[in-house]
């Protein structure tokens, strides 16, 4: 796995400034905690897609409002549910740091989003190249949360993945994932390949984010 370190610093808030020898020294440390504590686990199930407009309906009955999604799926015919979590031993790592040092947690915290992401960037070319085989285009991951697909269709997915049974995944009354270091997305499937879909910051409206990507 490629673990950005850029994509840790980006985390910790440092942008375009260097961090010194002693941060990179415990990002390295945190790394290696990280990738020990993690239990990695990921579910996909497709399902078929349409959409009118700014309406998405998936699989004949989960139905929303999206104008950003419904961008994103445009010309998809299918979609992917998909679901993944670094596992509860992360939350746990971090939870004991935070007792006994708390700039380590906050090192821990930057390193579990990243690697996260890394291992559904992961996740996610496996899938681009099962459908490669039949001549199928994958576009970017899109989660709830982003733009106005409503962070409520994480309960959406997770029951339609069964993630709780499957990866040991669930959702709180808030609306928060436990484990918390854990990932819902879509992801539209096409038959014509198409170039021009972002993704990730490019597609967030929040332009006064701290963690925004330069």
């Amino acid at each position: 796995m490629d673990i950005k370190r850029s994509e840790v610093l980006r985390y910790l808030g440092y942008g375009r400034n260097k961090a010194d020898e002693k941060v990179m020294n415990a990002v390295e440390e945190c790394i290696d905690l990280v990738m020990k504590a993690a239990d990695m686990k990921s579910i996909y199930r497709i399902f078929d897609l349409s959409v009118s407009e700014n309406t998405i309906t998936i699989d004949g009955n989960f139905k929303t409002e999206s104008k950003n999604l419904s961008k994103n799926l445009k010309g998809c015919e299918k979609i992917v549910l998909f679901g993944a979590t670094l596992g509860t031993g992360v939350d746990m790592l971090i939870k004991r740091y935070s007792r006994i040092d708390m700039s380590y947690a906050v090192i821990i915290q930057a390193v579990s989003a990243t690697i996260i992401e890394e291992y559904c960037d992961i996740c996610q070319r496996e899938i681009e190249n099962k459908l490669a085989m039949e001549n199928k285009f994958v576009r970017p991951r899109f989660s709830p949360g982003y733009g106005d697909f409503s962070i409520n269709h994480q309960k959406d997915i997770i029951n339609m993945l069964d993630c709780p049974r499957k990866i040991g995944l669930m959702l709180t009354e808030s609306l928060m994932l436990v484990p918390s270091k854990s990932v819902t997305a879509v992801m539209g499937i096409s038959s014509e390949k198409q170039d021009c879909h972002i993704k990730g910051c490019e597609e967030c409206s929040k332009l006064d984010c701290k963690y925004r990507r330069s």
